[in-house]
Parts: C-alpha cells; structure tokens; sequence
C-alpha cells in the first residue's frame, strides 16, 4: 500500500477546496489566455502545502526555472505569494515545430497563512526544480493557569 494518498478521498488538501488558499478558479480565464497568444499558456504552479510541528512547509514544482525567475514574496503580512514565468522557447526561422506540449508564461500562487507563523523568519531554497519555502510556526504560549482558592 503507498504511503501517498490517493487523489479521491486523500486527506491532502487540494486547493480547490483549501480554506487558505487565495486561488479562485475561472474557468473562463484558460480560453482568455489561450486566445491572446496561441503559443502561450498560464503555467500552473502545481504546491504542496505541509505542517509540521515547526513550520509550514511549500514545495512547489517548477521544471526547468532558475531560481532568478522565480520570486517568494509576504504580502500583507499574511499571505505567503510564489511567482515567476517560463519564456517562451526561442525560434529559429529554419526549424519545424512538430508538437508544443511545455508551457510558458507567468504564474502567481498565494496562500494566506495562520495567525502562528514567524513572517520574519521565511526560507526559501531552490534544487532539481523544486522550490521549498519554510515558514517557521511561533511558539503558541499556554494560557496562564491560576488557582482559585474556595472559601467556606
């Protein structure tokens, strides 16, 4: 059995149905940018989004980028913004193009964080084509326990 959960019914979150998440579908928005430029598509940023017990963990799929297109941004204090664009392949007049399946264009993911993070304290490393972005989670404080004496 694989430790990765399968598509339906998984307990990962998908970020269709993510209450942090800021991505808010249009299905109209693909045939606007389709029609635009026939070569060029949006690249969707395909985002892991983890939490462990030290941080919120993002691991973004992004073949093929260096790390000086891409941009990690906090935005509003509270909203963790992945951005970057793919560039279009350059032609050559004397080439034929049989098949263009790989996307260019620009992407933006953002995903607003919970109230416990450190802001100050992000991360963000760069290998193989996969971006991480760590943000540290803040000591939640336990709340102060005081003892009440009964009289009587």
């Amino acid at each position: 059995m694989s430790m990765i959960p399968s598509f339906f019914g998984n307990n990962r979150r998908n970020s269709f149905f993510d209450p942090f998440s800021l991505d808010v579908w249009d299905p109209l928005r693909e045939f606007s940018s389709l029609s635009r430029d026939s070569n060029s598509a949006i690249v969707n940023a395909r985002v892991d989004w983890r939490e462990t017990p030290e941080a919120h963990v993002f691991k973004a799929d992004l073949p093929g980028l260096k790390k000086e297109e891409v941009k990690v941004e906090i935005e509003e204090d509270s909203v963790l913004k992945i951005s970057g664009e793919r560039h279009v392949e350059k032609e050559d007049k004397n080439d034929t193009w049989h098949r263009v399946e790989r996307s260019s264009g620009q992407f933006t993911r953002k995903f607003r964080l919970p109230d416990n993070v450190k802001m100050d304290q992000v991360k963000a490393a760069m290998e193989k084509g996969v971006l991480t972005v760590t943000v540290p989670k803040a000591e939640t404080k336990k709340p102060d326990v005081k003892s009440i004496q009964i009289s009587g």
